[in-house]
């Protein structure tokens, strides 16, 4: 079993990599994410994942622990195989996609190729409790308990722009996303009206 591999980089291909250690090249499939940062002629070390067939031996590879680790997690999901699972990582970066799974956005989820809306629901119901064991934030912090002098705090202002996106028709946990993606982007000085109206175009998305 193969579980790292340290080599020069012959070529990167759109899904894998070819990487030769000591004359022997290995071809290595990879996420979007993890193939940007290899380059042909340059040295790397990937940590590899190897799953084993009756018909093949295929390697996966990984710069980063996190990548590695959300792929075992997300490949222990049915309907979940090796390809999807570098879609996802392609698509979202492990805090993101921690993260995503904790707000119960599907829709985040649902952009990766080959992740339709039910696999996404499962991917959600199936994952929230190894996400949050994770230390993942959906992006939203809760409201203190006493906000000083009742002054209004990042946090109660993105809470009562979820609730106004409630109040308009959509779930909650659609709302939490969209309005969570938006104060990322926005920062912790967003107005209310300006994060109802970046959450609304996250949900038109």
């Amino acid at each position: 079993m193969i579980g790292k591999l340290r080599g020069i980089v012959d070529a990167v291909a759109d899904d894998s990599c070819l990487v030769d250690v000591g004359g022997v090249g290995y071809v290595v499939f990879a996420s979007g994410r993890t193939l940007r940062d290899l380059a042909a002629g340059r040295e790397a070390t990937l940590l590899i994942e190897t799953i084993v067939r009756e018909d093949a031996i295929t390697l996966y590879g990984f710069l980063a622990t996190a990548e590695r680790d959300w792929f075992r997690i997300l490949t222990t999901v049915q309907g979940v195989g090796a390809r999807v699972a570098l879609s996802l990582l392609s698509t979202l970066a492990p805090d993101q996609l921690a993260s995503a799974i904790v707000a119960q956005d599907r829709a985040a989820l649902s952009r990766a190729p080959g992740v339709g809306p039910k696999l996404a629901a499962r991917l959600l119901t199936e994952l929230k409790d190894k996400a949050t064991a994770w230390g993942a934030t959906p992006g939203i912090a809760r409201v203190p308990a006493a906000a000083a002098d009742g002054v209004a705090t990042a946090a109660s202002v993105n809470e009562d722009a979820v609730s106004a996106l409630v109040n308009l028709g959509y779930k909650r946990p659609e709302a939490f996303g969209a309005v969570a993606r938006a104060a990322t982007r926005l920062g912790a000085d967003a107005r209310i009206d300006t994060l109802i109206r970046e959450g609304l175009r996250e949900l038109a998305r």
